[in-house]
């Protein structure tokens, strides 16, 4: 019965996201054939992913380190397990902001527009991809967006999933632009809906959501791109097994 209703429910979100897109469709691809379309663009996709949660019984949870500091730009670096990752970081960012994402998004019937416009795709096997993909992310930066990217760079393939090792790119980005990164900690989303919910379909409940304080990478140099990637890792990590010991104990 349990797993019954966990598809009925996936197929009522997919039915609702397609529903409230199509609704705001007119809208974004108006904004999209506009030069000075990032606001307008980000505030749309904004109301289509906290509508599109609402109807589906998704709530997303924040809980912060400290206060954030939104008139500067960041780096948002989370852990990646479920399309409602997603959800999460736009519900979560303020001010402009651009993905960077895998370029199979190109072809997704809603992430297709923005990763056409605003977002950057990202071919992961091609270095000339990944360089421009970069250059571009930079640029973002420098105009004052944040930059939002999931550093594995991948879902884990395995049930529970494990957290992947991370990426060198946005580490050395941050570096290199002076930028803050800002680690977060998705703790449960896959809980509620594994990877794209094929395989184990979703239901509603409280996606939870830790903030951490950001890092300041101004003194840095190249060198410490690792070490700041191992710092990010270990942060999300160890919150992840703090909150899967809390549920055992």
């Amino acid at each position: 019965m349990k797993r019954l209703f966990k598809s009925i429910h996936l197929y009522y979100f997919q039915i609702s996201l397609a529903l409230i897109f199509s609704t705001l469709y007119p809208a974004i691809f108006f904004f999209s054939r506009k030069p000075a379309k990032f606001h307008a663009m980000n505030r749309l996709r904004w109301y289509f992913s906290y509508l599109s949660s609402l109807f589906s019984g998704f709530i997303f949870r924040y809980t912060f380190e400290e206060k954030i500091d939104w008139s500067k730009n960041y780096i948002i670096c989370a852990n990646h397990t479920s399309n409602l990752d997603i959800t999460a970081m736009i519900l979560l960012a303020k001010r402009n902001y651009v993905f960077m994402g895998k370029e199979e998004l190109l072809k997704n019937f809603i992430t297709g527009i923005y990763f056409r416009t605003i977002d950057i795709p990202l071919k992961r096997d091609s270095m000339m991809s990944a360089f421009r993909a970069f250059k571009k992310a930079g640029e973002n930066l420098k105009e004052g967006k944040h930059l939002v990217i999931f550093p594995e760079g991948m879902i884990s393939e395995s049930y529970p999933p494990v957290l992947q090792p991370f990426k060198n790119g946005p580490f050395k980005l941050a570096i290199e632009n002076g930028v803050s990164i800002l680690p977060v900690t998705i703790r449960n989303n896959w809980n509620l809906m594994w990877d794209d919910g094929k395989q184990h379909g979703s239901t509603p409940g409280i996606c939870d959501i830790c903030v951490h304080a950001p890092i300041n990478t101004i003194e840095m140099a190249e060198t410490d791109a690792e070490a700041l990637k191992d710092r990010v890792y270990n942060i999300i990590n160890d919150t992840l097994i703090i909150h899967e010991n809390s549920k055992s104990s």
